[in-house]
């Protein structure tokens, strides 16, 4: 299962970018996906949540301006950051709880490699 992340770039302060992560390979079901992200020299920060059925939750330094879904049928998610913030660089990665097999009922957790963000001020 590889995980790959895009959308990330270079956005001035109050600006907007959209994230997406798209989960390959073999996969019978996706359940709980999520946001972090990371600044060199600290740790990586949940920033949403996401369970299969749509239900959300969210840091709350990005609750109401950031916004997780996901697109069951593409295994896709999707970050829409608006009113981006200095604060708010980071390095962004997804990650998701993936069953590979509908014969067996083990459960994996995959990290996807990560899209910059960055806002000037």
């Amino acid at each position: 299962v590889q995980l790959q992340a895009s959308g990330g770039g270079l956005v001035q302060a109050g600006g907007s970018l959209r994230l997406s992560c798209v989960a390959s390979g073999s996969i019978f079901g996706i359940n709980d996906m999520a946001w972090y992200r990371q600044v060199p020299g600290k740790q990586r920060d949940v920033v949403a949540t996401i369970t299969s059925g749509g239900s959300t939750t969210y840091a709350d330094s990005v609750k109401g301006r950031f916004t997780m879904s996901r697109d069951n049928a593409k295994n896709t998610v999707y970050l829409q950051m608006n009113s981006l913030q200095p604060e708010d660089t980071a390095v962004y990665y997804c990650n998701a709880n993936v069953q590979p097999s509908r014969w067996r009922s083990t459960v994996y957790n995959y990290w996807g490699q990560g899209t910059l963000v960055t806002v000037s001020s």
